[in-house]
């Protein structure tokens, strides 16, 4: 043998083979029957072929995309103003292989039985290959029944559900596919969109002039933006395109693009509008409730995001944890890890798992009133519980790994650094919680629907009958001060709900360890009888 050289000091073993390629479609059994059991099956050959990429080439561009953030160019080399941000080519082709696949259109341009929840199911296995991308694709998703509800508007509706994506910076007339961007924060007011200063004015042409600032303008490059501003009759809704109809630039100027802690490869903006045209969707005084439609899309795709970023953290760390060898054993095969990885796939199970059924519910709400009623609550309450849960999630999946996870050639400091994001993004906690308070006051119907899920599950364990019984005695009593533990109370019955109708082998350890409080406040307390190689095969096989 040739002896090794003196400056080679050592040999590279005991690392784990690379993550990817992998079928996130294939891997994921919660996924897949989650789908089949909330209507999505007739979709089930194109999510496969998008889990395949999604898996694969997709999950590569991820990192290029997110090492080359964009920039803002305000100027070109001979001076004129034109409000453009370049992307690295990674990014355009991820939201190619999106619009294409229907990550943003497949609910309206196929609407079948099943569509939102294929729908869903896409846009999960996208944002698990990069997530900044999955914000202007949600919401140009979301959009869409908003600019339905205006005549005029309809063409941009239909370019938007479109599978096509066109980056040229071109009026909305000479493509074939468009996507769509929001404003609705300003720097004052925050959530509170009422205190809204941005001024509209109408013109004789039926159009609006639109002045105000923007402390937030999602994804600068789309084509057009939903947009809150004060009309003669209040707060109002707007249509805002880039372009105006007869091909020059709208009148509007990209501030600074936002340093953001993560979603990288997109961009975020401020922006001045200085009498930008603008198209009135909705009457007059009433934006809120023309873009609530919207808002609760958008919301539901927080819950997707979460639980995408829970899934790809669990499958880094069960696919590190089988290969990397510690103490003599594989890390798996150590009790306590196995506590660890268990009850992370415990986590993402009734994530994905409830994330699905809502999305089922939007799929029904335009034929059920009652479906329609718990997909308004049952928003409000997953965008809370699972996005809260998602950054503890992806640190304790970063510790499986140890420093590796810390390391930016790893996914993980990614997902850590895009964990916090939904929690805060179209409504943080606290609007979440006053959301449901104000749904179950003001709107029997969604308390209706609320008590029919829960006891859609009752009589299977009992366990669950005795923490729902007491749930429904507290909820009468429900206020301000307590209305997060009660929407924590509430968003775990209704996962454990799920799982038990699913009749998932998840349900029991769930019901224990969740319900029952036979758990610790971290991750990896579960008890010793659960079936910790089970819920890990499950998890990835």
């Amino acid at each position: 043998m040739t002896p090794t050289p003196p400056y080679e000091t050592h040999e590279v073993d005991n690392q784990p083979p690379p993550f990817e390629p992998r079928d996130l479609w294939a891997d994921d059994v919660v996924l897949r029957e989650s789908v089949a059991h909330e209507g999505g099956a007739g979709f089930v050959d194109r999510l496969a072929v998008y889990g395949a990429m999604a898996g694969d080439e997709l999950y590569r561009l991820g990192f290029d995309a997110n090492r080359d953030r964009p920039r803002l160019r305000t100027h070109d080399r001979f001076g004129h103003r034109i409000d453009s941000v370049e992307f690295h080519p990674a990014y355009h082709r991820l939201m190619e292989a999106a619009k294409t696949h229907g990550v943003a259109g497949l609910s309206w341009h196929e609407p079948h039985a099943g569509a939102h929840v294929a729908r869903a199911a896409l846009s999960y296995l996208h944002h698990q290959a990069d997530a900044g991308t999955s914000c202007p694709l949600t919401m140009t998703h979301a959009a869409v029944p908003v600019l339905r509800q205006e005549p005029a508007l309809r063409h941009w509706a239909e370019r938007a559900f479109a599978p096509h994506y066109d980056p040229r910076d071109l009026p909305m007339e000479q493509k074939a596919g468009v996507t769509l961007g929001m404003g609705m924060t300003e720097k004052q007011g925050g959530s509170d969109v009422r205190s809204n200063r941005t001024a509209a004015s109408s013109n004789d042409d039926g159009t609006y002039s639109v002045v105000g600032h923007k402390w937030f303008f999602s994804a600068p490059m789309c084509d057009a933006f939903l947009v809150l501003a004060q009309a003669a009759g209040g707060l109002t809704c707007f249509l805002l395109p880039r372009h105006l109809p007869d091909g020059r630039k709208n009148d509007f100027r990209l501030i600074r693009l936002k340093d953001k802690l993560g979603d990288w490869s997109n961009a975020s903006s401020e922006v001045e509008f200085c009498e930008a045209r603008a198209w009135s969707v909705g009457q007059e005084g009433r934006g809120i409730a023309t873009i609530i439609e919207m808002v609760m899309l958008t919301r539901l795709d927080c819950m997707i995001g979460s639980a995408a970023e829970m899934r790809m953290a669990l499958a880094q760390a069960l696919h590190h944890c089988r290969h990397r060898q510690a103490f003599g054993h594989r890390l798996v095969e150590h009790a306590l890890m196995a506590n660890v990885l268990a009850d992370l796939a415990l986590e993402s199970e009734a994530a994905t798992a409830f994330a699905m059924r809502v999305a089922r519910a939007v799929d029904h709400a335009p034929h059920s009133a009652n479906e329609a009623a718990f997909a308004r609550i049952a928003t409000a309450l997953g965008k809370y519980w699972i996005c809260k849960r998602a950054p503890a999630f992806v640190n304790e999946a970063q510790e499986c790994l140890g420093g590796a996870g810390y390391v930016e050639e790893s996914i993980l400091p990614r997902l850590y650094r895009q964990a916090p994001l939904n929690s805060i993004w179209e409504g943080s906690g606290n609007i979440q919680c006053l959301d449901v308070l104000r749904s179950l006051s003001r709107e029997s119907q969604c308390d209706v629907a609320l008590l029919a899920e829960l006891d859609s599950a009752g009589g299977r364990d009992a366990r669950y009958d005795t923490y729902v019984e007491r749930l429904l005695t507290d909820l009468p009593n429900g206020n301000e001060a307590s209305a997060r533990h009660l929407v924590e109370r509430l968003a775990l019955a209704l996962q454990a709900s799920v799982l038990l109708r699913a009749h998932s082998p998840a349900a029991d350890a769930f019901i224990a360890s969740r319900l029952l409080g036979q758990h610790g406040l971290a991750f990896g307390t579960l008890a010793r009888d659960v079936d910790f190689s089970g819920l890990m095969a499950r998890a990835l096989p």
